[in-house]
């Protein structure tokens, strides 16, 4: 009998690969030089006051599974957001949670809108529940264009991502003009409002997608506790939309997905809001600074209002990576476009900006 393999999906090849930031690479002799990652938007702070001490007791009981329905989380969610308990539902990471939505809403023969250059996994989702993906480029100023979005809206549309602040450029979408976009979109079509770098905005024009969500049943928000709360090893973020897409949500989650350490974390994370905004106060003078500084040497430095910059380099991106990489420090490059660049440690920052200096002498 001859050899076969199993038979896949179709929808499967050629399915982008998620890169994720590279950490610092192995020094090769010489003297030792500190080593940076800045290429995963990571939090360099530790966890946040009782966040390490409430994981470690539940880890004492990890030979147990943990809760499943995530209960003492979604009630201090719910109070914290003030929505209802049955408008929320819990996965591993907003990107799992951003999964699932594709899950409860798109197959083959479906659209997905999104904006691009946006948050890389959203083609990776698109492509596995079989729907096909409408990409639609950025502006000029390297945000979200929400008249080409909504223009590009058709019967057979399901679901639509806008990411505010937009990764990798950093960018918003303010009030007006997303609710604009929002009044356009046919009530039966899903709006996810992914919002995982919510805390690092200062801008008051930007709205907070909670805000939006309480009275258009067709808008959902997602969250993360990986950004600003720190848990990114630890895979936990949130959806918060009104029951119907909720319940959805909570029936295609992967059973006991989110382990009991993240669930603990979570809430006492949410209980330490005072230390938070300190720490999010200080990336957010950290990225004024490296901003401030990039445009200084001649950068164009889009407006950020996450914990990352973008500098749009075309066919020298991989060259400006590799020399912060040399340099003791990681970024994100996007090839032939640009790079994306985590504010970190002030120590790390200051040898991306050398780097830059040195690398825009030689453009």
């Amino acid at each position: 009998m001859p050899m076969t393999t199993p038979k896949l999906r179709a929808e499967l090849d050629g399915i982008p690969t998620y890169k994720p930031g590279r950490p610092p690479a192995a020094e090769e002799g010489g003297a030792p030089r500190p080593a940076f990652k800045l290429s995963s938007n990571e939090n360099p702070y530790p966890p946040l006051p009782g966040v390490l001490e409430a994981a470690a007791t539940a880890a004492a009981s990890f030979n147990r599974y943990p809760d499943l329905s995530c209960a003492a989380l979604t009630a201090e969610l719910a109070t914290r957001f003030d929505v209802p308990v049955g408008h929320i539902a819990t996965g591993t990471g907003s990107v799992g949670v951003a999964q699932q939505l594709l899950q409860v809403t798109s197959g083959p023969g479906d659209e997905v809108i999104y904006a691009w250059r946006s948050f890389e996994a959203y083609p990776i989702v698109t492509q596995i529940s079989g729907a096909r993906a409408v990409q639609v480029p950025l502006d000029a100023a390297e945000t979200h264009d929400l008249d080409a979005m909504a223009a590009a809206v058709t019967e057979r549309t399901r679901l639509i991502f806008v990411c505010n602040p937009n990764n990798p450029t950093g960018t918003v979408v303010r009030r007006a003009e997303l609710e604009r976009f929002l009044d356009r979109v046919p009530s039966d079509v899903l709006v996810v409002l992914d919002e995982a770098y919510r805390e690092f905005n200062t801008d008051p024009e930007v709205p907070d997608g909670v805000d939006l969500y309480r009275d258009r049943p067709n808008v959902a928000v997602l969250r993360t506790f990986s950004k600003a709360y720190g848990l990114a090893g630890l895979r936990i973020g949130f959806a918060i939309a009104h029951e119907p897409v909720a319940e959805a949500l909570r029936k295609t989650a992967v059973p006991f997905g989110v382990s009991q350490l993240a669930q603990d974390a979570a809430i006492a994370s949410l209980r330490a809001e005072a230390a938070l905004l300190e720490r999010v106060e200080g990336l957010v003078v950290e990225r004024a600074r490296v901003a401030g500084a990039l445009a200084a040497q001649g950068w164009t430095v889009p407006e950020t209002q996450a914990n990352f910059v973008w500098l749009r380099l075309g066919e020298r991106t991989g060259d400006f990576a590799a020399a912060c990489e040399r340099a003791g420090a990681t970024v994100r490059p996007f090839a032939g476009e640009g790079v994306r660049i985590t504010i970190g440690e002030a120590e790390a920052n200051d040898i991306v900006l050398r780097t830059a200096e040195a690398f825009r002498k030689e453009l």
